[in-house]
């Protein structure tokens, strides 16, 4: 369902105002299937003062992507590319480039 895309991943913004910019996944919705990039997508939210906003006013922050417009930059070519599974002699699954065959996870 989620494409592949994890926390801490570089990604590529593929269409909307956003396009062609890159930056680190901060977090997945799995349920709504949007993710939460780095410096991307920036909106205001006008907040009262609390614990966390002793100040309030005006907050800059992330707003969410839909996971279909963004692509994945593997760590190892550094090209956008889409992610394969493949499974290894121990068992576990392991996230693969398309485009050079090698393995994203650790």
């Amino acid at each position: 369902m989620g494409l592949g895309i994890r926390k801490n991943d570089r990604v590529i913004v593929l269409s909307g105002k956003e396009k062609g910019k890159e930056g680190r996944v901060l977090s997945v919705l799995h349920k709504k299937q949007r993710v939460i990039v780095e410096r991307i997508n920036m909106i205001k939210r006008h907040m009262k003062p609390s614990r966390q906003y002793a100040q309030g006013g005006i907050i800059e922050k992330e707003g969410s992507i839909h996971l279909s417009n963004v692509m994945l930059v593997c760590p190892r070519c550094q090209r956008p590319t889409r992610i394969g599974n493949k499974p290894l002699e121990d068992g576990r699954k392991v996230r693969i480039c398309k485009k050079c065959r090698e393995v994203i996870d650790q």
